[in-house]
């Protein structure tokens, strides 16, 4: 409780520093409040502590919290003239990124379905105005109209399915709803069984999962880059904890009636995200499909329930996060100089900006999988836990879509190196190079170290 008080107290602080034009405070306020928050996470480590029956501080909550938090932190850092380029009104931006960061620790460590929806409102309608925060900016407006219309449809769902859970069970809680299931496993009630698929439908929506993924491409390319990066990595962070904590806990005696459907949507996933990923000309919009692919891998925690599965998730989101993060802080110092996204200004990096052009390659390498990396450490395990169920086939049928993946992913690495460029030397602030180094080491670490976090959980 004490991490959403912080970050909630932060937040009004950094609006009414922008109130009195305290610009040069904004940021350094709120890298205090994220860092004190990351204190609470630390203190507050092994305690599992309950708040009301509605929200469970326990390590599993405390472990992503740590990540979306210390996410933020860097994609926070990255805003080093990024906002005041582009409007006045910088508090109201941070602002609005921390509130939305206050819901996602509600999704994270909800005990009770009213909590989640809650949680998922308070980050959704945070997301909603930051994705068309450009008004003058078509894009962004389309962005945030789109996300907006499809993100209502999806939390209609969401609760018509907590509806018809509630109506079978009588509770919100999810140990309660969880008992119930344990004890009445062969007289449940029918209403239960469209409730977790309408759940799931809903989750599916918010995480950008096929075939509920349409939305996905065309707000990460309109919304603002900073905000698609918070989108692409601490929000999806946050939905897979949600998704977790309901399927892999509560509805698990079940597992049995709603893991087909989802190893379709996982299927889907996987293909349509790395598929459509090949014949994109511009580089933001191939991480908005590789994150779909992304979404595809970390359902499989959920393919087969094993005790590592949390854990699992853990470290794959890790190595996602830092690795999306250094591609997108890349892509924003491109784009500032180019003025443009598509692939042809990655041609020639390298001599441009050696550094730059090193850890965009870390970055690559990661999120392909290849191994010394986090990224590899991920896919191991995920295909490890599905093997754990012998569903020989379904990793047989990911192997392949993840060397699909290798070519558009080399595909940048190649530019940066094979290909002949302009001569225009490419700066990095020093807030990028902290957090580009930052996050190469962590990806490095992980990938040669992953016991560090593998037992967390």
């Amino acid at each position: 409780m004490n991490i959403i008080i912080t970050i909630t107290v932060t937040a009004l602080v950094v609006l009414y520093a922008g109130l009195f034009k305290a610009k040069k405070a904004l940021l350094p306020l709120t890298l205090l409040g994220l860092l004190v928050s990351l204190g609470f996470v630390a203190s507050g480590w092994n305690m599992d502590q309950s708040y009301y029956g509605m929200m469970r501080m326990d390590n599993f909550a405390l472990a992503f919290t740590g990540i979306t938090v210390l996410g933020t932190l860097l994609i926070f850092l990255l805003t080093q003239n990024y906002f005041a380029a582009n409007s006045e009104n910088v508090a109201e931006y941070f602002t609005l990124i921390l509130f939305a960061l206050a819901g996602i620790v509600i999704m994270v460590s909800y005990t009770n379905m009213s909590m989640l929806f809650i949680g998922l409102e308070i980050m959704s309608v945070s997301l909603y105005i930051l994705a068309g925060i450009q008004k003058h900016n078509f894009a962004s407006n389309e962005a945030s109209l789109k996300y907006f219309l499809m993100g209502a449809f999806s939390t209609g769902f969401l609760l018509f399915g907590i509806t018809l859970v509630y109506g079978a069970t009588g509770s919100f809680d999810l140990a309660v709803i969880n008992q119930y299931l344990v004890g009445n496993y062969k007289a449940v009630s029918p209403l239960f069984y469209p409730g977790i698929i309408l759940m799931m439908v809903g989750l599916c929506f918010k995480i950008g999962a096929a075939p509920f993924h349409f939305w996905t491409p065309d707000v990460y390319e309109g919304a603002p880059t900073l905000i698609t990066t918070f989108m692409s990595t601490v929000v999806k962070t946050a939905g897979f904890a949600a998704f977790l904590r309901l399927f892999a806990d509560t509805f698990a005696p079940l597992h049995d009636f709603w893991m087909p459907p989802l190893m379709g949507i996982v299927c889907l996933t996987l293909l349509i995200g790395n598929v459509t990923a090949l014949f994109q000309k511009s580089f933001k919009r191939m991480l908005a499909y590789s994150s779909i692919s992304h979404a595809g891998y970390l359902l499989f925690s959920l393919v087969t329930l094993t005790a590592s599965s949390s854990n699992n998730v853990l470290v794959y989101a890790a190595a996602y996060t830092f690795a999306t993060i250094i591609a997108f802080a890349v892509l924003i110092l491109v784009k500032r100089k180019t003025g443009d996204d598509h692939f042809d200004n990655f041609n020639g990096l390298a001599k441009r900006n050696p550094f730059v052009a090193l850890v965009l390659t870390v970055a690559m390498l990661s999120l392909a999988g290849i191994p010394l990396t986090a990224g590899f450490i991920g896919k191991y395990l995920m295909f490890l836990n599905v093997m754990t169920g012998y569903h020989v086939y379904l990793v047989a049928f990911a192997i392949l879509n993840a060397l699909v993946g290798f070519y558009y992913y080399f595909r940048v690495i190649v530019a940066m190196y094979f290909k002949e460029g302009n001569d225009t030397e490419l700066q990095t602030p020093v807030q990028y190079q902290l957090v580009l180094v930052f996050s190469v080491l962590i990806t490095i670490f992980l990938g040669i170290y992953p016991a560090v976090i593998l037992n967390l959980i």
